[in-house]
């Protein structure tokens, strides 16, 4: 049998932290906090906090099983070699569909802040090929371009973060997620749906695992990055949740589909509007470039077991990337940017995603002593927490999930019954 062709190990810590940052820091603050003001008012902060205890068990798990099998595809591979082929299908394909939603997602944030009006969708489509282009290029350039993404992220959020706080600080009832409007819209069902609303910022360290294959020392490497761009993105996004709150109050969160550059004005600091703006546009752009290479290097390790189709488990000679997978997914995103209303995509990127993660801690959970990094307890929780954020999402997000999973259970199945037949007429020919 031909050997399969591996990437290259080229990501040291520094760079896979970048890249698991580029891919969080961003998409909460300026996509997620809205919904989950909407569903649990100042509760949202309660809600930050339970997304961020179940993204660190998750973490774990993945950090734990990424440094055993320092290969492509994330979850995938893990539920495959821990639990079974069907397992690893259910994560891979629960990953691969919630973030091409994602991909889209935020092409369209980008164009939102970026494009003149009526101009979005082409903006999207232009975004999405050129971005495709630079992980087509190789994975190094990823981590440079998502390098200069995060310090211009993180410059633009101080700065609205300051105009925001310019004001004075919050009074404790504007942030209490207990007082006044927090349990209104739904009650503890609320704060648990915002959760699952904001987790969907949290899921960029899948992004670090997922290139396993091209991390040098994957199992000192991989641990590493994933805590501390966790723990980065974690403490940016309770500063901005508790200055934005402060600024607008939780119905003025609810009602602005731009919070932080709002608060910003409000604060009279109508200058930082703008920079507000870039640094969205920027954010929403290195949020994509590191989910199209995360999609790209899970559908490899996908078809490299036949759960995708073979031709897409090709390696480019030259800039050793999933070329084949990566143009098939910007041709999709393309499509669904220029023909779909995203505007559920974060609910339904949630419930994939958070799938995904179960199987990730039931995997991690079956791991021997020698290999393990975290109390099995860590795991549990984990996977708890994951049904039950899953649970609390909006309706429509949950229908579609399952719809789409179920969909690609007999996808599968059908290629597997195929493939047996044809091996059964091959070696009946052969007799």
């Amino acid at each position: 049998m031909t050997p399969q062709p591996h990437l290259a190990r080229r990501l040291r810590t520094p760079d896979a932290v970048v890249i698991g940052l580029g891919s969080m820091i961003g998409a909460g603050v300026f996509a997620a906090f809205t919904p989950a003001a909407q569903a649990a008012g100042s509760g949202l902060l309660v809600g930050l906090a339970v997304a961020a205890f179940v993204a660190f068990c998750n973490a774990t798990s993945t950090a734990q099983l990424a440094a055993s099998y320092p290969l492509s595809g994330g979850a995938y591979l893990y539920g495959r070699e821990r639990l079974g082929a069907l397992w690893g299908f259910l994560a891979g394909w629960s990953f691969v569909i919630g973030k091409t939603a994602s991909c889209a997602a935020m092409a369209l944030t980008f164009a939102a802040y970026a494009a003149p009006a009526g101009w979005e969708r082409a903006v999207a489509a232009v975004a999405v090929v050129a971005l495709a282009a630079v992980n087509y290029r190789g994975i190094t350039r990823t981590a440079q371009l998502t390098r200069v993404i995060v310090v211009v992220v993180l410059v633009g959020l101080a700065i609205g973060v300051t105009a925001a706080a310019s004001g004075g600080l919050p009074e404790i009832a504007d942030v209490d997620p207990f007082s006044g409007d927090a349990l209104v819209a739904g009650g503890w069902h609320g704060l648990l749906q915002s959760a699952g609303l904001l987790f969907f910022a949290f899921a960029g360290y899948a992004r670090v695992a997922t290139m396993g294959e091209e991390v040098v020392d994957p199992a000192r490497t991989i641990p590493r990055a994933i805590t501390i761009a966790l723990a980065v993105t974690v403490v940016v996004y309770a500063v901005v949740a508790v200055v934005v709150l402060g600024a607008l109050g939780a119905a003025g969160v609810a009602g602005s589909s731009t919070p932080l550059s709002d608060a910003a004005v409000q604060s009279g600091w109508s200058w930082a509007r703008p920079v507000v703006r870039v640094a969205a546009a920027v954010a929403s752009l290195g949020a994509l470039l590191g989910l199209i290479a995360g999609i790209g290097r899970t559908s490899l390790a996908m078809a490299r077991e036949g759960d995708l189709p073979r031709w897409l488990s090709a390696v480019h000679p030259k800039f050793r990337v999933p070329h084949r997978a990566e143009v098939a997914l910007a041709v999709v995103i393309v499509a669904l940017v220029l023909t779909v209303d995203l505007r559920g995509a974060i609910g339904f990127s949630s419930f994939g995603v958070l799938l995904y993660y179960l199987v990730a801690n039931v995997a991690a959970l079956t791991q021997p002593a020698e290999q393990r990094r975290y109390p099995r307890a860590v795991q549990v929780a984990g996977a708890v927490g994951c049904l039950v954020l899953v649970a609390t999402l909006p309706a429509l997000s949950i229908v579609v999930g399952v719809a789409v999973l179920v969909v690609g259970v007999v996808y599968r199945a059908a290629g597997q019954r195929y493939a047996a037949r044809s091996n059964a007429e091959s070696r009946s020919r052969k007799a």
